[in-house]
């Protein structure tokens, strides 16, 4: 039975972290990982990177070191400080093996009497570093797996009823931020199934979710942000709109809207009303207009109102979006 023991701030966790901590999961009974503050460096919480390995390696044991030693080198009092946290953090347990590829494997392996175990040492295997995707996330993301990568991207999302202008901005912000922008899925579901311009409560749940798999497929191509036309709390409204209810599937998701996001605008009913013929009239937007703003105001959502032309538009959201750490 031998156990091994890595350390790291995982800012964010790439492959190369996960080579190591698969190569311990290979050669070893049990893996510890042992997760780093690093306030100093990141400002993704420990939490969030803690769950990233549980998430990616049921397996393994992490723990996080929120009081951990943030001074790094190799003079012999930052040596002893970080050898006395770990060995008092884990309380003395035996470790067999070390992993690491950094210059402290020796040291840290010495004081636990354990293997100094070096894994890809020069970033041969995989040439990338925390401090690159830290500063270009986009350049580098072929090794971040979509799991963290979808956490470093700004979701930004806007709301409100048809003809408000959320197709036009969401387009207009992706092209001039040169990333991605999420269309509303529910224009081309309703188009394929539509009856006599309604979907059944089955139907709108079905489009809620088909529209989120889409998002979560973008995520990967996102350039630090991604801007995405409606939610599914706008389709439970529908539901409830038409049919008086919705599914309790719809309203999970719903729910879970607020969550999902990191900025909600919501696109006002100032600008002139484009009638196509699938839409239901000004009136009705106005109605939905209205709930939609009751809905945020009952689940205290936070969201910017956006008024006049587009270009009025899109500057308050730059204004926002210049001044937003997504951690």
């Amino acid at each position: 039975m031998t156990t091994a023991l890595v350390l790291g701030k995982f800012a964010p966790l790439h492959q190369g972290h996960q080579y190591l901590i698969e190569t311990a999961i290979s050669e070893n009974n049990r893996v510890i990982v042992v997760i780093y503050n690093a306030t100093e460096v990141t400002g993704i919480p420990l939490h969030t990177r803690a769950a990233w390995i549980r998430r990616l390696y049921p397996s393994v044991e992490v723990v996080e070191a929120a009081d951990g030693p943030t001074i790094i080198g190799d003079s012999t009092e930052i040596k002893k400080l970080h050898e006395d946290y770990l060995l008092s953090l884990l309380e003395n347990q035996k470790i067999d093996a070390f992993y690491s590829s950094e210059f402290y494997g020796e040291h840290i392996s010495q004081a636990f009497n354990a293997l100094d175990r070096r894994v890809d040492n020069c970033r041969e295997k995989f040439p990338v570093s925390g401090t690159l995707i830290r500063e270009e996330p986009y350049t580098y993301r072929q090794f971040v797996h979509p799991i963290v990568y979808r956490d470093l991207i700004v979701k930004v999302v806007f709301l409100g009823a048809p003809s408000t202008g959320k197709t036009t901005i969401a387009r207009e912000l992706a092209a001039r931020r040169n990333t991605v922008w999420m269309p509303e899925y529910g224009r081309e579901y309703w188009d394929q199934h539509q009856v006599n311009r309604r979907l059944t409560q089955e139907q709108l749940t079905e489009l809620a979710e088909g529209h989120i798999e889409r998002e979560e497929r973008l995520f990967e191509e996102a350039n630090r942000e991604i801007f995405i036309d409606t939610d599914a709390s706008t389709t439970l409204l529908f539901s409830f709109y038409y049919h008086g209810s919705a599914t309790n599937e719809l309203k999970e998701l719903a729910e879970k809207a607020a969550g999902r996001y990191d900025l909600f605008f919501l696109c006002e009913n100032d600008i002139p009303y484009e009638n196509t013929w699938d839409r239901s009239g000004d009136v009705n937007r106005d109605d939905l207009q209205a709930q939609i703003r009751e809905y945020l105001k009952l689940k205290r959502v936070s969201y910017v109102s956006l008024t006049g032309n587009l270009e009025e538009r899109v500057k308050k959201v730059m204004h926002h979006l210049e001044r937003y750490k997504r951690w």
